[in-house]
C-alpha cells in the first residue's frame, strides 16, 4: 500500500503537554474510502491527535499528512479539504437548522444562494428536511448530532474527522449518527473515528487503532483484534451445577468452570466442529445442557485485554 492509497499518513507523531507525554511515537496510515477507529482510554492521545491532524495543534515531532498535503507547511489547503466533527456540539440552539448550515456555508464563503442550496441539501441527507425551520432547542440529541455532522460537511470534505461524536446519546441517537457515518463513506469520504464506544468501532470500522500512552499498541479489523484474545468459545450452561467437573473434562483444551452461573467455557478453534462435537460429547455421557453457544470475543476484552498486556 503507497502513499496514494493514503488519506491519512502520521509518522512518529509527538506532542508533550508540561510533564505529559500526550503523542508518543505515534503511527498512523487511513486507506481512502473507509472507515478507521482509533480506540484508548481517557488521556490515551486520541484527541490530541486529531487536533493535529486537523491543524488546530503543532506537533513537536512527526509528519503529518492529510489528503496528500503535509498539514504543518500547508495547513490552509487541509482545512480545504477536511471536515471535523468534535466532542461538543458546534451549532447555535436559537437558530434553526437551516439557518445554522447557511451561516457555516456563508463561514466557508459559499456565498449566500449557494449556503442555501447546500444547506437544503444537507437537511435531506441527514433527515431534517421536516425540522429544518425548528430551533435547534427543540432537537432532540440524536438529531443535534446529525446536524452536527451535516455542518462538518458544508464544503464537501475529501477526509472526515470525529471526535467522540456519540458521546452522550442514547441508542437511538448513535443508531442515527451510524447510520449518516456509512452513508458518507458508500459516498467516497474518508472517516477517521475517535471513540470509547467499542461496539462503535465494531459497528462502522474498516480497520482499528488501538492506542495507550501516546502510541499504538495494537492494529487490525476487528475480527483480527479478537483473535488477539485467543479466538472463538465454547459456554456450555448446564441445569445441574454438579455436572460442572465432567462437562469440563469434555471441552477442548483448559475449561473455565464458572459455579455460580453453572457455566463452564473453553477457547476452540474451528467454530462448528468444535459445536458439533461437543453436543455429541454431553449426549453420549448424560450430560443436559441448558444452552451452549459459540461467541467471539468482544472488542470490550479486547480491549481490556491489550491494555493489560502494556501496564504490564
Amino acid at each position: 500500500m503507497t502513499d496514494h492509497d493514503l488519506s491519512i499518513v502520521v509518522e512518529g507523531l509527538r506532542k508533550r503537554y508540561g510533564a505529559k507525554q500526550a503523542l508518543d511515537g505515534l503511527d498512523l496510515a487511513v486507506r481512502t474510502g473507509t472507515v478507521h477507529a482509533v480506540l484508548g482510554p481517557n488521556g490515551a492521545g486520541k484527541t490530541t491527535a486529531v487536533r493535529i491532524m486537523s491543524t488546530l495543534l503543532r506537533p513537536e515531532a512527526g509528519r503529518v499528512e492529510v489528503a496528500g498535503i503535509d498539514v504543518r507547511t500547508r495547513a490552509d489547503e487541509v482545512r480545504a479539504r477536511i471536515g471535523l466533527l468534535g466532542q461538543s456540539a458546534a451549532v447555535d440552539e436559537a437558530l434553526s437548522g437551516r439557518q445554522n448550515l447557511e451561516m457555516f456555508g456563508r463561514l466557508y464563503h459559499l456565498g449566500a444562494r449557494r449556503a442555501g442550496t447546500r444547506a437544503d441539501e444537507l437537511l435531506v441527507r441527514f433527515g431534517l428536511a421536516d425540522t429544518g425551520k425548528k430551533a435547534v432547542e427543540q432537537y432532540s440529541g440524536g438529531m443535534r448530532r446529525r446536524l452536527d455532522l451535516a455542518a462538518s460537511l458544508i464544503c464537501e470534505p475529501q477526509v472526515l474527522f470525529l471526535d467522540e461524536p456519540t458521546t452522550g446519546l442514547d441508542p437511538r441517537g448513535r443508531a442515527e449518527v451510524w447510520d449518516s457515518v456509512r452513508s458518507l463513506v458508500d459516498g467516497g469520504t474518508t472517516v477517521l473515528l475517535t471513540t470509547q464506544y467499542l461496539e462503535e468501532a465494531d459497528q462502522l470500522a474498516d480497520r482499528i487503532s488501538v492506542i495507550d500512552h501516546g502510541k499504538v499498541i495494537a492494529e487490525g479489523t476487528a475480527d483480527q483484534l479478537k483473535a488477539k484474545t485467543g479466538g472463538d468459545r465454547i459456554d456450555v450452561v448446564l441445569h445441574d451445577a454438579a455436572q460442572l467437573a465432567r462437562a469440563a473434562a469434555l471441552l477442548p483444551g483448559e475449561a473455565v468452570v464458572d459455579a455460580d452461573r453453572r457455566m463452564v467455557s473453553a477457547t476452540v478453534g474451528d467454530r462448528m466442529v468444535a459445536l458439533t462435537e461437543t453436543v455429541r460429547a454431553l449426549e453420549a455421557n448424560g450430560i443436559d445442557a441448558e444452552d451452549i453457544a459459540i461467541r467471539r470475543p468482544t472488542l470490550d476484552e479486547v480491549f481490556l485485554h491489550l491494555t493489560k498486556e502494556v501496564a504490564a
